[in-house]
């Protein structure tokens, strides 16, 4: 297994070698561990473009061409 040096802020070393302590496991483990795990959640991710993933509600309501445009539609909308 290689080392990987890396540069955290103290408040992350902090809350790790709390963590560590608590758990009982070392500072190493923790790390691997939640690499792993963020690595798995980004593979689970569906992959694409924005109009990619939000093609199937293209065209699924009825609404005015200038909606977006139009400032008489945003009343009661923060405007």
């Amino acid at each position: 297994m290689d080392t990987l040096t890396l540069k955290v802020p103290d408040i992350i070393k902090e809350k790790l070698n709390t963590y560590s302590r608590g758990k009982g496991l070392s500072r190493s483990e923790i790390i691997r561990n939640a690499l792993l795990e963020y690595f798995a959640r980004d593979d689970i991710e569906t992959k694409g473009t924005f109009f990619d993933l939000s093609q199937d509600l293209a065209g699924s309501i009825n609404a005015p061409s200038d909606l977006s445009l139009n400032k008489k539609y945003w009343d009661g909308y923060g405007s």
